[in-house]
């Protein structure tokens, strides 16, 4: 998952970045409406987290104008307006789910999965292709049963391919699901990923499809 983190108190912030690196999720941190806007426009994310209080504005009216302009990006209201009117004004300009303040980072993680989950039109909680099956609550994967050991990255790339078997995966588009705008991209790293990921799972498991990118094999 990338996600993006509209949130100005920077304590939050980066409690949130923590909690949500560790569950294997890219995160990028905007402070403001004009930047998040800024940011959607040009990057694609999984998921967004979004405070309402703002320093320019309103969390709400900023999800009303995305949504206006066509966004369908997940969204969930981060806020401490959690008062019963608060949450239908948020729910009802668009967003996807709410949590209130003070919040427990795993039900975070948890309800940023449903959300995309819902966004990818899945119920269940497992990716399967083939003999493969990749368990984003868990953050682990198996191969006919058998647990397979993969880094962080290496699971991103997996999720990546997984969420739609059949898509053509580019090398750049892997690169911005996996990188945040601080992190230092070497030129080959989506190629290593993908070497190891064939160690691991096989070398059939992913396809490389000359001039496009990746995507995993077809079963």
């Amino acid at each position: 998952m990338r996600i993006l983190v509209v949130e100005d108190d920077a304590m939050i912030a980066d409690g949130i970045r923590a909690g949500l690196s560790l569950a294997g999720a890219s995160i990028d941190r905007v402070d403001c409406c004009e930047d998040a806007r800024a940011a959607l426009a040009a990057n694609e994310f999984s998921a967004v987290v979004l405070d309402i209080m703002l320093p320019d504005g309103s969390g709400v009216d900023l999800l009303r104008a995305i949504r206006a302009a066509g966004d369908t990006t997940p969204v969930l209201l981060l806020t401490a307006l959690d008062e019963t009117p608060d949450r239908i004004a948020g729910l009802d300009a668009g967003a996807d789910d709410y949590l209130g303040k003070p919040f427990d980072l795993d039900e975070l993680s948890a309800r940023l999965r449903a959300i995309i989950r819902r966004r990818d039109g899945r119920a269940a909680t497992c990716l399967e292709h083939g003999p493969v099956r990749l368990y984003p609550a868990e953050g682990n994967a198996t191969l006919d049963g058998v647990s397979v050991a993969l880094s962080r990255r290496e699971f991103a790339v997996l999720h990546a391919l997984m969420e739609r078997p059949g898509v053509v995966r580019s090398r750049a588009e892997l690169e911005e699901r996996l990188y945040g705008w601080g992190d230092e991209v070497d030129s080959n790293a989506i190629e290593v990923h993908i070497h190891n990921l064939r160690a691991k799972l096989g070398r059939s498991a992913i396809e490389t499809m000359r001039g496009l990118g990746y995507r995993m094999a077809p079963r």
